[in-house]
């Protein structure tokens, strides 16, 4: 049997752009994606804290330090600057496993700097 456990996710960091007209993604700080234990071109979820909306797309790296957390491509049209979000990447397991697996979360202030 193999189960489906969060692997890493960044809690409540806060959208700093949004391109509408960039081909789909989430640019991430590198920072954070190293915190987060994320792969570049991983595919991730987003949840919106501020509107509820949901959806998936991948991982780009935005510069370490940075704080950016920027929507692009129709993601854009899910979210706003300064809407919070949680940004999730899942894998799967044998139960073995997954019942040894500690997953990354990273907690950021309102600047998108690891706490």
């Amino acid at each position: 049997m193999h189960v489906t456990l969060m692997k890493g996710k960044i809690h409540r960091a806060r959208v700093t752009e949004a391109d509408l007209h960039y081909e789909g993604s989430i640019s991430i700080d590198r920072t954070l994606i190293d915190a987060a234990g994320f792969l570049i071109n991983e595919r991730v979820d987003i949840y919106n804290i501020d509107t509820g909306a949901r959806f998936s797309t991948y991982v780009i790296e935005a510069p370490a330090g940075s704080g950016i957390i920027g929507l692009n491509g129709a993601a854009a049209r899910l979210a706003m600057m300064g809407d919070k979000v949680i940004i999730v990447a899942y894998a799967n397991f044998d139960e073995a496993e997954a019942r040894q697996f500690k997953p990354r979360v990273v907690l950021v202030d309102e600047k998108n700097r690891k706490l």
